[in-house]
């Protein structure tokens, strides 16, 4: 039986109507039939409301365990209710922290107390002050014990929230199994072929079904080949880029059934060549001279030939080699000036794995919000190019130059957009 075959079977059981049981639960008829018929999906708040209702267990509605013949409220169940322990646990807690959060009762004290010496009232005040204090920390205690168990119930209803939703997708999915692997990829040309795999739930003689492939350019069809098991197969080439969705339509006469089998990300760029840069050498404290300019003066910046490396982040497409590298000095996404390569400087000592490059002279007067960066022009061995930003520095208010607190910024290069993010 399916959720909603189930949902009618208790209701009838309990002698509701649909409308009855709307009100019940603080819905419309019409959503209960719409329950009932598989239209639609009940919320999570509801399915716990139905298991109390009608004595059973979600498990039980979703069709993945039996109904107990008996309750056992002594232990937790799978609606995501407290336990009969937990309630009374609760119940405690909070009848013990309304207790305190209770004016106290004001004494009427005694006219001996009146005439009491002043040694005696201090005792009396500083009493009360150990009293208070106590109270204080036991209304602290109370409030951890409220926040430990609020908290253990949030953990067990957002697991089995979880848990709902898998089986809900799973009811609702077309698909009684399916797969999508890289098969190869020609970094050359730039393209990535994927092998898919779909079996329908549901089979009925000449059903056809149709992968749709889309990096980005719109979804391009790919005919699909039934094979023994009533499998549906095909092989999908598209450009590698960095957002590749992939999914199966199954079709039965006028009847087109879509899924989505899978998303792959950031392909392309785990393609090219990996690059971390030194620090910025030349932008790191750099201080306004006193004309109120920025000024370099036979100034270097090096990286380290280690920043880069063939290894793949993924073995079937792989990763390509740095094939020419350029620095150049930006300021607000324009170019300063280009990086000079050059022999190591003698007044460098060590470095030896480093290549070095220097900046042309150059003097600069930076306007308000100016952002400077030392970025990086990339070709691998394939020509592609990748600009890979720097981070971000501006001046502060002593006109020294300091990494920015900008976050998820936007730089454009030869057209293109290349994002960073600033964490601090």
């Amino acid at each position: 039986m399916t959720l909603g075959e189930r949902i009618a079977e208790k209701r009838k059981e309990n002698g509701l109507s649909q409308e009855a049981l709307g009100e019940e639960l603080g819905v419309s008829r019409q959503s209960v039939y719409k329950w009932e018929s598989g239209s639609a999906l009940p919320e999570i708040e509801k399915l716990i409301a139905m298991s109390r209702l009608f004595g059973v267990t979600i498990g039980w509605l979703l069709g993945v365990e039996e109904a107990p013949s008996t309750p056992e409220p002594a232990q937790p169940s799978d609606s995501g209710e407290l336990t009969e322990q937990q309630l009374r646990m609760v119940e405690e807690i909070v009848g013990r922290y309304i207790a305190a959060r209770q004016p106290a009762k004001k004494r009427r004290w005694p006219w001996a107390v009146a005439a009491a010496t002043g040694a005696t009232l201090l005792l009396t005040i500083n009493s009360i002050n150990g009293e208070l204090q106590t109270l204080r920390s036991e209304y602290g205690s109370l409030q951890n014990s409220i926040n430990f168990v609020s908290s253990d119930v949030n953990i067990q209803i957002s697991s089995i929230t979880s848990r709902v939703e898998e089986i809900l997708k799973s009811q609702n999915a077309f698909t009684a199994s399916c797969d999508v692997d890289i098969i190869s990829a020609g970094l050359a040309e730039n393209t990535v072929t994927f092998s898919a795999r779909a079996v329908p739930k549901t089979y009925t003689d000449g059903m056809e079904a149709v992968f749709l492939l889309d990096c980005g350019s719109g979804p391009v069809e790919f005919p699909g080949t039934l094979g023994a098991g009533r499998e549906f197969t095909a092989e999908l080439t598209c450009d590698l880029t960095d957002s590749i969705t992939i999914s199966v339509v199954f079709i039965d006469g006028e009847v087109r059934e879509t899924q989505l089998l899978d998303n792959f990300t950031y392909l392309y760029t785990g393609s090219l060549p990996e690059y971390w840069p030194s620090p910025d050498h030349l932008l790191m404290w750099k201080r306004l001279d006193k004309t109120g300019q920025l000024t370099w003066t036979n100034e270097y910046d090096y990286i380290s030939r280690n920043s880069s490396s063939s290894s793949a982040t993924n073995a079937v497409i792989g990763r390509s080699e740095i094939a020419e590298l350029h620095l150049g000095l930006f300021r607000n996404q324009e170019l300063l000036a280009w990086l000079e390569p050059c022999e190591k400087p003698s007044s460098y000592r060590g470095f030896e794995d480093c290549d070095f490059y220097r900046l042309p002279d150059l003097s600069v007067t930076p306007g308000p919000g100016d952002v400077f960066h030392v970025s990086a022009v990339i070709i691998d061995n394939y020509g592609r190019e990748l600009f890979k930003p720097g981070l971000p520095y501006a001046l502060d208010e002593d006109g020294t130059l300091k990494p920015t607190d900008v976050v998820d910024t936007v730089q454009w290069y030869n057209g293109n957009a290349y994002s960073y993010t600033v964490i601090h």
